[in-house]
């Protein structure tokens, strides 16, 4: 067997492995990353990247029908048609050029690549199963970055026509007839985008509502989004079996068929914990997660666990983050996580976007909003539904989180973000010339709103 030995060996080159090991690599560690399949994990190959280019593809189609058709605008085209083959093509050529990009730049940084299945042999070493025989790896360093997988359900199995969202990415038609199981992010973008290319979706959601994570003022414009493009939404509703074309779900009026062609299951994800060997070292766990401390490691010296497998919010940039501030961490800098708000993003629509508290997180805390039925980009871009949120402390005018609800709000995650994190108040927005005619102006609106000094509301 093939012997190798490193400073920091990561399993896993999702956005949390690789961004690791570019940074050790840049920061002079002798650094070994082992992924099984193609670099940049799930977001890159089957997860962020392929539904959103799927979610521009259905935006496009949907324009385009809707032109085909009497609208304000006076526009006139021919009804349009969608080879989705073509279409999944285009989006794994993206896929493509991306995972080649990471490769690069993991090569420009000095790591050294190893695809294979990796095998914990113990905290020190692993083992690599490899097309070229195995490899054995010391390393002094080892990093979890496995990731996670779609969670499947006991009596939805994922196989045939049961997809989970990597399948439903990769579909060479769109389905007559879709059923997704489960109202969270993951189905809502998929369902909506695939009722947008012409399937008939009827959405399945335990809770009361849909994305019942988020308050109800949040997801009732994405509610009305729904119905207005025919998606049949069931909440209070337990999925069981799917036999003869039909999913049977339990209701409060009892159990109804829904017929489907397909069943998309998106009920969560799960840590990627099993298959290589990660048991045999006993670490402490926080229930089916990897326990780390504010610097990622493990209760054991010398490794280190980042991303899906140490627990929500499961979202690739928080992943990416940890990756960053363990390679300063094997480095000697003293590097801890004190990152004050994550942006979480909804690519449903209309987007949502989430920084910081909820107003029912914050209880005395000031709310404010601004519609964006009252911003001029907004009439422009025919979309007026939505808004912007402020939540901040009475007193100080301290922001504590920050949401909005619009087309097009993904682009101000960072902005939220940055307030937060710099400790920004009401007046520091507020008093921040923003350009004209933006959506973002909605955003110094909410401010100026929430302080009683609101000029266009």
């Amino acid at each position: 067997m093939r012997q190798e030995t490193c400073d920091v060996l990561i399993i896993g080159a999702g956005p949390g492995g690789y961004v690791c090991a570019i940074r050790c690599g840049q920061l002079g560690l002798n650094t070994v990353v082992v992924e099984a399949k193609a670099p940049g994990g799930t977001c890159l190959n089957v997860g962020c990247i392929p539904s959103k280019a799927l979610i521009h593809a259905a935006d496009r189609f949907h324009e385009a029908a809707e032109l085909s058709g009497d609208n304000v605008l006076g526009i006139t085209t021919a009804a349009p048609a969608i080879d989705l083959g073509r279409t999944v093509a285009w989006k794994d050529g993206i896929v493509a050029r991306l995972t080649g990009g990471v490769a690069g730049l993991m090569k420009k940084a000095k790591v050294r690549a190893v695809q294979g299945h990796a095998q914990i042999v113990d905290g020190k070493t692993v083992t690599v199963e490899t097309e070229d025989g195995p490899i054995r790896i010391a390393t002094k360093n080892l990093v979890i970055a496995t990731g996670s997988a779609p969670q499947d359900i006991a009596a939805l199995p994922f196989g045939g026509d049961i997809l989970s969202s990597t399948e439903a990415l990769s579909l060479a038609q769109v389905p007559q007839r879709l059923a997704v199981v489960g109202g969270g992010y993951i189905g809502l973008e998929i369902g909506t985008a695939m009722a947008k290319l012409g399937a008939d979706v009827t959405v399945v959601e335990a809770a009361p509502r849909i994305l019942p994570q988020y308050d109800a003022d949040l997801t009732r414009p994405v509610a009305k989004r729904l119905e207005a493009l025919g998606i049949r939404v069931l909440t209070n509703a337990k999925a069981g079996g799917f036999a003869d074309g039909n999913l049977a779900v339990e209701t409060a009026d009892g159990v109804q068929q829904i017929a489907a062609d397909k069943v998309l299951v998106t009920v969560g994800r799960k840590p990627v914990t099993q298959g290589f060997g990660l048991e045999g070292l006993m670490l402490d766990m926080a229930g089916r997660y990897i326990a780390v401390n504010d610097r990622c490691q493990t209760s054991m010296q010398g490794v280190y666990a980042i991303g899906d497998v140490t627990g929500d919010p499961m979202l690739a940039h928080r992943a990416m983050a940890q990756g960053a501030m363990v390679a300063e961490v094997l480095a000697g800098k003293p590097a801890s996580w004190d990152k004050r708000a994550i942006p979480a993003v909804c690519f449903t629509d209309p987007e949502i976007v989430t920084v910081g508290l909820l107003p029912a997180d914050a209880p005395g805390a000031k709310v404010a909003q601004f519609p964006f039925a009252g911003n001029g980009r907004s009439l422009t871009l025919e979309r007026d539904d939505g808004f912007v949120r402020f939540v901040s402390d009475a007193n100080s005018g301290l922001i504590l989180g920050i949401q909005a609800v619009g087309a097009g709000v993904s682009e101000m995650a960072g902005q939220f973000a940055q307030s937060l994190e710099m400790a920004a108040t009401l007046t520091d927005i507020a008093d921040t010339i923003h350009a004209h005619p933006t959506l973002g102006e909605t955003v110094q609106e909410a401010a100026m709103k929430a302080l009683g000094r609101a000029l266009h509301g």
